[in-house]
This record gives C-alpha cells, sequence and structure tokens, in this order.
C-alpha cells in the first residue's frame, strides 16, 4: 500500500514552477492525470510497477498498488473485490481486487446523487415522464408517474435512502434534458474524479455490459459526494417520509425506509466502530455490494466497499469483519 506524501507535492511543485520560469511554459497541464488513456491516469499511476507520478491529483488520497490482504483475520472469500481506507491517515487498510472492474448495481446512484447536487438545485421542481417508467422484474421502484412532481432534494432522499430506480430517471432527465445526457455527465465527473476505470451506461445502476466500475473507483466518488452536507445527512437517515403531487396537483404522501441493514438494527457494527451511512446495491448479475462511511471513537472517518458478495446474509458479516481492521 502506499500513500503519496505532501512533501513530494510540494518538490514537484517547487519543480514544475522553476520549469515554468525558465522554460517558458504557459500553463500546467492540470487535465493530464484525468484522460483515460494517460500513463499518469489515477488507475496507471497506482497499477505500474513504477508509475508515472501525477502529484498534484493523488496527494490528498490513498492508492492502491497491490492487494493488502490477511484472510485470517477478514474473511472475504465469497466477495470478489473490497477495500478499506483511512480518509484523514491515506492509510489502505485492506484491498482485494481494488482495480477489477465490476457491476456496481445502484452504488451508482452515489454518482447520479453527485452529478445531480452539482448541476441541479435542491429546491427545483422536477417533473417525471416516460422515462421514469421501468419493466426490469425486481426493479425497486416508488412508483411515480408521468406528470407526478417533487424537489430534488426530496428525489435525492428516496434516491438513497429507498435506491428508487425511476427516481433515478426523472433526476437525470430532469437535470439534463435527457437520461442520455445525465449519464454523460456522470461519465465526465468520473474522469475527472480519476475514476477511469468506471463506465456508466445509465444512472440507476440496473445491468448493463457496459456499466461498470471499481471498488477504488467508487472511493473516489463517494469520497467526492462526501463533500456535500446534504449527501452525508441523507446517507445517515434511517427512514423519510415526504408528500409530492401527481399530475392534477392531489398530494401523495409516502415513507421511505433505509436500506442499509447496519442503519436498520439488523446487524451491529464491530466495537469501537459506528457506520455513518452509505449505500446498498443488489443485481443478480453484481451480486450483493456495499460501500459505507464509518468512525472510530475518535471520529477518524473511514470509506469502505465490498462488490459482489455471494448474498445479503454473507455481506453484512463480512462487512463488520472489513470493519474490524479499523480496531487492528
Amino acid at each position: 500500500m502506499r500513500c503519496i506524501s505532501s512533501k513530494k507535492a510540494r518538490l514537484l511543485a517547487v519543480l514544475l514552477l522553476g520549469v515554468c520560469l525558465f522554460g517558458g511554459c504557459g500553463k500546467l497541464p492540470v487535465d493530464i492525470p484525468y484522460q483515460s488513456d494517460s500513463q499518469i491516469s489515477s488507475y496507471n499511476v497506482i497499477s505500474r510497477e513504477k508509475p508515472g507520478v501525477a502529484e498534484g491529483f493523488a496527494s490528498n488520497l490513498c492508492i492502491v498498488t497491490e492487494n493488502v490482504m490477511d484472510d485470517e483475520r477478514v474473511d472475504m472469500s465469497q466477495a470478489e473485490a473490497a477495500v478499506l481506507f483511512d480518509v484523514n491517515g491515506k492509510q489502505v487498510l485492506y484491498a482485494k481486487n481494488g482495480h477489477e472492474r465490476l457491476y456496481p448495481a445502484s452504488l451508482t446512484k452515489v454518482m447520479t446523487a453527485l452529478v445531480a447536487l452539482k448541476y441541479g438545485s435542491v429546491d427545483q421542481t422536477l417533473t417525471a415522464t416516460d422515462a421514469v417508467i421501468i419493466t426490469e422484474s425486481g426493479a425497486q421502484l416508488c412508483g411515480i408517474k408521468s406528470g407526478d412532481t417533487m424537489t430534488l432534494n426530496q428525489a435525492l432522499h428516496i434516491l438513497l435512502l429507498y435506491s428508487a430506480n425511476d427516481v433515478a430517471n426523472m433526476i437525470a432527465e430532469n437535470i439534463a434534458g435527457s437520461v442520455d445526457g445525465f449519464v454523460e455527465l456522470m461519465n465526465q465527473e468520473a474522469q475527472s474524479l480519476g475514476a477511469t476505470n468506471t463506465h456508466f451506461a445509465n444512472a440507476h445502476g440496473l445491468t448493463d455490459e457496459t456499466h461498470y466500475t471499481t471498488a477504488y473507483d467508487l472511493y473516489l466518488i463517494f469520497n467526492a459526494a462526501m463533500q456535500y452536507e446534504l449527501f452525508q445527512e441523507i446517507i445517515h437517515m434511517t427512514g423519510y417520509e415526504t408528500t409530492y403531487y401527481d399530475g392534477t396537483g392531489a398530494p401523495i404522501e409516502k415513507s421511505f425506509s433505509t436500506t442499509n441493514l447496519f442503519l436498520r438494527g439488523d446487524y451491529k457494527a464491530p466495537e469501537n466502530v459506528t457506520v455513518i451511512g452509505g449505500k446498498t446495491g443488489t443485481t443478480k448479475a453484481a451480486g450483493s455490494c456495499l460501500i459505507l462511511l464509518a468512525r472510530d471513537t475518535s471520529g477518524n472517518p473511514y470509506i469502505a466497499v465490498i462488490l459482489r458478495s455471494a448474498s445479503r446474509d454473507i455481506l453484512y458479516p463480512e462487512m463488520a469483519d472489513l470493519l474490524d481492521e479499523i480496531n487492528k
């Protein structure tokens, strides 16, 4: 495991300044680290044996160069990928297949929320169209219909707590003018964050062969979403009651419960660890997935991700074992 130090970043900045002063350059090429085919993209920086170092991008983030595992302490044999990061300490506490491309299921909605918060206004009114019609069997739905209206604030609560796929499309179309346009923004945001092993095909996370990400990229996306107070507030909630309106203006009252079984009390976090919140995701192709923010007794934050666990009943004990690494 390796985190790039701020000391190295300062040294590189001095060297680059010298080049600019004596070599006549006009500006630093700050966009280079985020190009998917660049040798110093986020993925290549952390995967090459002798990587080119994009210090300006990676100085505040943990990076994974290899698996960091102790099978005797953490049994992750039934999950395809998992990572645990000490956010403040910039330490990789656990990593298994952190850069393997996998289906994220509804963990996708972390990016959906991030893009909506970046480009939308929480008070703006959203209007549903036929884009909210989702017919896939088993898909989680709020039940909104064409003509229904709610604010972006309401929609984000339903999206993140209840994981409603129809609401994801409602948000997408209203923010970007079309679902496809919103997905383009999602992919642009992924590239800007350095999540270069990620490609989105929709706003909800239902299975598509061209829709994938990695445990590490999800850390980058979740970390960015955590910069918004409303996102932090919503993922910590256990339930939400609201009233939105149908096409005639008649009120529709609904209540929603979190899909996070730690917050519901069905599973307990390890001693000295508090689960703040996160996002769940499940499809047949993706398996059971979970991303969490947790804190230790000093309030230090940690981000944990598990992808493609065999089942929900296995996922939560796996996550408890993973979070217990905070105490080691």
